[in-house]
């Protein structure tokens, strides 16, 4: 049973620790969902929505003629908040090495000079980061002075107490009081700009259009036909989802409920719905987490709900020390940025292609990355090269042996294997690469043995092999 007065532990902890009205009163919210069990906090049921059918398409609005100066208008903000812990990173993930020797954040901050210099404009770049990233962040911004003062380059992410299972009040672990809190998920980014008061300097400096994305998702450029196109539009938001394949099928979908656009997560799906769910060909897009935002109209919608927006909560059970099974159970409440396209009225969405959702959430996907299947264009635009036509490889390393950073970089410390040719690899053991390794077609290689063992250089073709 929750205590008398359910909230004031936390309101007491949170202020504690310097946290601002609008993140409380989020907080807040989310908590007493909790509490009521409402249907948004877990269930979303298949009857009571609706599949989208077909929606705009990129393809259909790349002759826009868009004006490069509204990117003065423009602020891009990259959500730069993640360690990468999945990947055994203890780090900003977006200061991973992905080509040759530039990082996720090298790129994106030469992208934003390009453009820049190439339209002469003032295009304002933001980084959300968390408290775990922006020291090291802000550190390494220092190299791009152009960008100007890092500090004005941050827009914090704030953390929330994780909520004890058995009693539903605050966690307490002493033996590391910094487990007690967590990230509220990306939906925290509009009561975060509130708290911050970018929100407010944003639109004195008379910029009129938000775009998000993951630092981790080189895809998600600032695209000036998209601009131009959301410019136009008169749409409040507008959310670049892509075909959901077998592989995206345990992912979140687009659907419609009493006329409106919604997400809807895995957790949030009763397992008698699942069938529905992962039924690709029902629920046919996923969200690319690419958003595009009028700043005036959410404005508005922050004022209106006193510094935040109410959005459809996500309970994530874990334990206060992930690292400590025997831990005591906690509810870490989060809520997803895109999830705000049901709060906004006449909200769009447009299926953009794969190329734009090109996320490093695995090895697997930075041995692409790194490989020569991408190329690195004079406009820092990570892309694949032209002779793949549009299709990346399929790469599916033995996750006992790759898939930590120190494990994968040592099984490639003699050089990347060219993959330009490959359409499909799959490893399994620990077997080392190196340049001199080409892959063309379908390749599976193999290593029976716990010693990890060199691939001979040569040009594998369609072709199982072990080492």
């Amino acid at each position: 049973m929750p205590p008398a007065n359910p909230f004031a532990e936390f309101e007491s902890k949170m202020r504690g620790a310097g946290l601002g009205g609008p993140t409380i009163r989020a907080f807040e919210r989310n908590y007493s969902t909790l509490l009521g069990e409402q249907t948004a906090l877990i269930r979303i049921r298949e009857s009571r929505i609706e599949p989208v059918a077909d929606l705009l398409r990129f393809e259909d609005i790349r002759e826009t003629c868009a004006d490069p100066a509204l990117l003065s208008q423009t602020v891009a903000l990259k959500l730069n908040g993640g360690l990468g812990t999945g990947m055994g990173l203890d780090g900003p993930k977006s200061l991973l090495k992905v080509k040759d020797d530039l990082t996720f954040l090298d790129i994106i901050a030469r992208q934003i000079l390009h453009q820049r210099r190439r339209h002469g404009v003032t295009l304002r770049l933001l980084l959300m980061n968390s408290f775990n990233t922006s020291r090291e962040t802000l550190a390494f911004l220092r190299r791009y002075a152009d960008l100007g003062e890092p500090q004005s380059l941050e827009l914090m992410q704030s953390r929330v107490p994780k909520v004890d299972a058995a009693t539903l009040r605050p966690v307490q672990w002493p033996q590391d009081p910094d487990l007690e809190w967590c990230p509220p998920g990306h939906g925290d980014i509009y009561p975060s700009l509130v708290v911050s008061g970018w929100q407010e300097r944003l639109l004195n400096e008379g910029v009129k259009y938000l775009f998000v994305s993951n630092s981790d998702n080189l895809g998600a450029t600032l695209d000036l036909n998209l601009l131009g196109f959301f410019a136009a539009s008169g749409w409040p938001c507008l959310m670049e989802v892509a075909e959901r394949t077998a592989a995206d099928r345990k992912g979140g979908h687009l659907a419609r409920a009493q006329g409106k656009l919604i997400l809807r997560e895995r957790a949030q799906c009763p397992d008698f719905d699942l069938p529905a769910f992962e039924d690709v060909q029902r629920h046919r897009f996923f969200n690319t987490n690419n958003l595009w935002i009028r700043l005036d109209v959410l404005d508005l919608m922050l004022k209106r709900f006193d510094g935040f927006i109410p959005l459809p909560v996500i309970r994530n059970e874990k334990t206060v020390d992930p690292r400590l099974k025997s831990s005591p159970k906690v509810y870490q409440l989060e809520t997803a940025m895109g999830a705000a396209i049901e709060c906004f009225d006449d909200a769009g969405a447009i299926v953009v292609p794969r190329s734009r959702f090109a996320p490093v959430k695995t090895t697997s996907d930075l041995l692409g990355l790194r490989s020569d299947a991408y190329v690195l264009t004079d406009d820092q635009q990570m892309v694949l090269a032209p002779s793949r036509q549009g299709i990346p490889p399929t790469i599916d390393l033995d996750g006992d042996h790759y898939k930590l950073m120190d494990q994968f970089d040592d099984k490639l410390r003699d050089g990347v294997p060219s993959l330009i040719d490959c359409q499909e690899l799959v490893v399994r053991g620990p077997v080392l690469f190196s340049g001199r390794v080409r892959f063309q077609g379908k390749v599976k290689i193999a290593n029976r043995d716990a010693e990890a063992r060199p691939l001979p250089e040569g040009t594998y073709a369609n072709c199982e092999g072990e080492v």
